[in-house]
């Protein structure tokens, strides 16, 4: 069974979004398709040989601490080094950088397969890009000279050490302060909590990106600043000597994720822990936003992946599995519950691949206002695309369990790992709840509703595309829902400024599944479209490819059938602005 079959990879990149028009633009002018799929061939063939094989091992033997130091698998060490040696952690930045310089599509497309095969030893080197893209981005030409290039070799790892035992999501109330000296760098007090890949021997130096407050800046999140805070102290000839004082109080052991160790790390215990300014000061969270928002967008394709893992296992039981005189994948019940995993993921998928295509074109396409709407699109969809799939791949998750019966929450068949590794992508980043209540609070709103604007001008660009009798049909199911869309927000907009405040927030879940599901059913209306018009021009097609695009307009009809109609019931609730929930009272429970 592939990670990710060629058919479903080939179809996102080439069909669906015509990555291969990239090669067109000049930071990509030095590639070819070739090198694209070669480029892929490669994460597959380390994903496949070095990361899946000990997924489950990982899994069953966790990191463990003596007290001195962490001591894990070799085989993480062994998958860690492939990844580098292939050149992936520096394979978006720049050729001058040290990277290829490739397209996020295409990085999108190699991260499916280490996300399918192994995601949590993929957490080291994929938290070590995003802390050296904050780095490359907000750094002095000091601080980058002295930790991105190895950071982008993986000799030297990244974090993002965010969250304190006293604030999880309420970044305002940090209390880790820098206390600045003569010397230029700061003095670092205090804890972190959750902080994954916070200790290892995988590398030589751990590179963590810490948001504290420095005594005299201003209160909350305006008084947020971003250090620098390496595990070893750099000597005179750029080389990591003295440990820092950043040290290990202890690891935390989780559902899922196992093999990556999640730390609870102190600053500054005995008083000299160096951090480094990066940027300015109190603008840290800003800077931090970057790390974060890849983050959220890596934390839904992640889960899109696993889900996707867990929808290709149980498809190949089914099939396998006898009951009744025929296997169970023709048992109608069991056929709902593939049909729905197949829907969930490949449309969770797309809208990732979107995403990553909406980041190339903000950096790189010809036309500035292309840019910008681009930019501010990926902005309004960055809470769907973390929250939908992390939703969903969950659920999608549980029907794997579910097709295989007894098996399914045996360990000795992988769907209930899988469902335990996807079951903390709702809360990674910032759970669910936040990211509707920034999709309300802040997205629908920001640049005078142009990023809505923009939605509504691409979302009916793919309407009018409907010309198949697939197609045409799943439009007519959307097109009711979407014109209701409007209408919503124009209450959620008043209510937020009236005494209904309280109900609007309490439901803004609601608004975050009526929003999500027509931007999934618009993702599989494309997808219906591709497919519909590949069948119709090319009669050479053959038999299995043309059930693999008959497959895709039946899951997207099923979808947009049976799965949008579910939000008119929270259309209405927000509509009445329901209490029901804001309501309850705290000692009633």
């Amino acid at each position: 069974m592939s990670l990710f079959p060629q058919s479903e990879l080939h179809f996102q990149l080439y069909e669906c979004l015509d990555t291969e028009s990239l090669l067109s633009r000049a930071r990509f002018s030095e590639h070819n398709l070739d090198t694209f799929n070669a480029v892929l061939d490669t994460a597959e063939k380390i994903a496949t040989d070095v990361f899946l094989p000990h997924n489950a091992k990982a899994d069953h033997a966790e990191p463990q601490f003596d007290g001195h130091k962490v001591s894990m698998l070799e085989d993480v060490k062994v998958a860690y080094d492939a990844f580098c040696d292939a050149g992936f952690v520096a394979a978006r930045f720049n050729f001058e950088d040290g990277g290829m310089q490739l397209p996020e599509t295409i990085m999108t497309g190699c991260s499916g397969f280490f996300m399918a095969a192994n995601p949590s030893t993929t957490a080291y080197p994929f938290l070590t890009t995003a802390a050296a893209n904050v780095i490359k981005h907000f750094a002095s030409e000091t601080l980058q000279a002295q930790f991105l290039p190895k950071m982008l070799t993986g000799q030297y790892s990244g974090t993002m050490a965010l969250t304190e035992p006293h604030a999880g999501s309420g970044l305002a109330d940090i209390t880790t302060t820098a206390y600045p000296t003569e010397q230029g760098h700061y003095l670092i007090k205090g804890s972190k909590l959750y902080i994954s890949g916070g200790e290892h021997e995988l590398s030589e130096n751990i590179i963590h990106l810490v948001l504290a407050k420095i005594p005299g800046g201003p209160a909350g999140v305006k008084g947020i600043s971003l250090f620098v805070v390496p595990k070893f102290r750099l000597n005179n000839d750029g080389q990591p000597e003295q440990r820092n004082d950043v040290t290990l109080a202890g690891l935390i052991h989780k559902l899922g994720y196992r093999g990556t160790t999640s730390t609870a790390l102190t600053f500054g215990e005995n008083g000299d822990c160096h951090g480094y300014l990066v940027g300015e000061p109190h603008k840290g969270l800003q800077y931090m936003f970057m790390m974060m928002n890849e983050a959220r967008v890596g934390v839904g394709f992640g889960a899109a992946m696993i889900g996707y893992r867990g929808f290709q296992y149980s498809l190949d039981y089914a099939k396998d599995r006898i009951q009744g005189g025929k296997p169970i994948v023709e048992h109608g019940d069991v056929k709902r519950m593939l049909l729905l995993q197949k829907a969930y993921t490949e449309g969770a998928m797309n809208l990732c691949f979107y995403g990553a295509r909406l980041v190339d074109d903000m950096h790189t396409h010809d036309d500035e206002s292309t840019r910008q709407s681009s930019a501010q699109l990926l902005d309004l969809l960055t809470p769907i695309i973390k929250a939908w799939p992390s939703e969903y791949g969950p659920k999608s998750n549980d029907l794997a369990i579910q097709v295989l019966g007894g098996a399914g929450y045996t360990r000795e068949y992988p769907v209930e790992q899988l469902w335990r590794d996807n079951r903390l992508n709702p809360i990674h980043e910032g759970t669910n709840g936040i990211q509707a209540l920034d999709l309300i609070g802040r997205k629908l709103w920001q640049n005078n509703q142009a990023a809505l604007g923009e939605l509504q001008r691409r979302f009916q660009l793919d309407l009018a595309k409907a010309k198949g009798h697939v197609s045409v049909q799943c439009a007519g199911v959307i097109m009711p829902f979407l014109s209701q869309l409007p209408q919503v927000i124009a209450v959620i907009g008043e209510d937020l400024h009236n005494e209904q405040q309280a109900n609007t927030l309490t439901n803004a879940m609601s608004f975050m599944e009526i929003f999500s599901s027509i931007i999934i059913s618009w993702m599989w209306l494309r997808q219906v479209t591709v497919a519909e018009k590949a069948l119709v021009e090319h009669p050479e097609l053959t038999l299995e490819q043309q059930a693999f695009y008959q497959g895709k307009c039946q899951t997207g009809l099923f979808y947009i059938q049976t799965q949008l109609p579910l939000v008119q019931p929270h259309i209405d609730l927000l509509i009445r602005h329901d209490d029901s929930c804001s309501s309850m009272q705290t000692s009633w429970f």
